[in-house]
């Protein structure tokens, strides 16, 4: 079946926006055969979809989410604001393990339940895929069971999931102290399962004081190695354990946060072709004041992405246009990086090569919008001007 996109302008974001004024874009199947001015089009018949001059993208990706969790955490919310930071919640028995008792209580067919609603808000606001990471269970059967409710999104709803491992988020309650022992016994076991499984698209891990040591990371590291996955990490979101560094050696996707990145860690980032991936929702909702150095990302050419984070604690948030408001307006990224952030560099971050930007040969993931100009997705605050959504070369209905 071949579509034709017409009367458009394109922000292609193959090179910055890539403006294409008077565009159009065919599609053959699920994928663009040809894009740029439709005075240049080739010859094509068949269905043809007058856009009235609006903008098109390419669909926003999302490559760094929590969404699978059972609760919520607005009481910490509170206790937040009355002064309890984010390491105090953390110790005292909330924070992520508040999380994880719920989610160990729900079912796979509850998760994915609590999940749904929140994927629905994303595809509202031009998301055509999202990356769901696990780290909610903690233990082999619970971090299987997110992932196998994660990879049923995709039966469920017309977006790509990528999933990713995240057995080295927080030490549950009955390893209390017993950092290595809960690698050796829980994660690397359940990192297996989730291989054998199919479950798993690349590894994460939680790199600082409240959680895993460098150490500890490269284990799981090597392991994920072993099972040829690629890895990301957590990293110097409260504190700089040199985790961006250790990813890069890695050759890590991404490395995630980055609040107290310094520039040791930007370089070995720059050498590895490791995405930073931007997370400027869990900044805002835990009132941080480090600000990630996008200055010096930007001048050692690190592609930055920018994603929700959308989790039940730090940034319980599901607009990845308003994520990049918050980049803009909170840490001085352009409206331009931060659309590339949501979608060339965003599928970077996940290892894809064939979203984010609307050229032959990608797949044909594409927002339409009720906007002359890209600048306003990260301009407006709390309105998304989707017009449609096309996901795999079909208008949602």
């Amino acid at each position: 079946m071949t579509t034709i996109l017409h009367n458009a302008t394109l922000a292609t974001m193959t090179a910055g926006y890539g403006l294409v004024e008077g565009g159009a874009v065919v599609i053959e199947g699920d994928r663009i055969v040809w894009a740029g001015p439709e005075a240049s089009m080739p010859a094509a018949s068949g269905e043809r979809l007058d856009l009235g001059g609006r903008l098109v993208t390419p669909g926003l990706v999302d490559c760094h989410t929590h969404l699978v969790f059972a609760g919520d955490r607005a009481r910490e919310f509170e206790l937040r604001l009355q002064g309890a930071t984010y390491e105090e919640v953390a110790r005292a028995g909330g924070g992520i393990l508040s999380t994880v008792r719920a989610t160990r209580a729900a079912s796979e067919d509850d998760l994915l339940a609590a999940a749904l609603p929140r994927v629905d808000q994303m595809l509202a606001q031009g998301v055509t895929c999202i990356e769901v990471k696990s780290g909610y269970g903690l233990d082999i059967e619970t971090e299987l069971r997110t992932l196998r409710a994660a990879r049923r999104i995709a039966q469920e709803r017309r977006v790509g999931v990528r999933t990713t491992f995240l057995g080295a988020h927080a030490l549950p309650p009955e390893y209390a102290g017993r950092h290595d022992d809960y690698i050796t016994e829980c994660v690397l076991p359940a990192l297996h399962a989730a291989h054998a499984e199919g479950l798993a698209d690349a590894v994460d891990g939680f790199c600082e004081g409240i959680a895993f040591s460098p150490a500890q990371i490269a284990r799981v590291f090597a392991a994920a190695r072993e099972l040829g996955l690629p890895v990301k990490l957590h990293a110097e979101q409260l504190s700089n354990l040199h985790g961006a560094a250790l990813a890069a050696r890695h050759g890590a996707l991404s490395a995630d946060h980055l609040e107290y990145l310094d520039e040791d860690g930007v370089r070995a980032m720059a050498a590895s072709g490791t995405v930073a991936v931007i997370l400027p929702g869990a900044f805002y909702t835990l009132r941080e004041t480090r600000m990630p150095p996008i200055g010096l990302l930007r001048r050692h050419g690190v592609p930055m992405a920018v994603a929700t984070d959308c989790n039940p604690g730090s940034s319980p948030m599901t607009s990845l246009p308003l994520a990049m408001n918050m980049a803009c307006t909170l840490f001085r990224m352009t409206p331009e990086e931060a659309l590339a952030g949501a979608t060339r560099h965003a599928a970077k971050a996940l290892g894809l090569t064939d979203r984010g930007r609307i050229a032959a040969g990608c797949r044909a993931d594409l927002a339409a919008w009720d906007a002359a100009h890209p600048a306003e997705l990260a301009y407006r605050i709390g309105a998304t001007p989707l017009h449609a959504r096309i996901f795999g070369g079909r208008r949602d209905a």
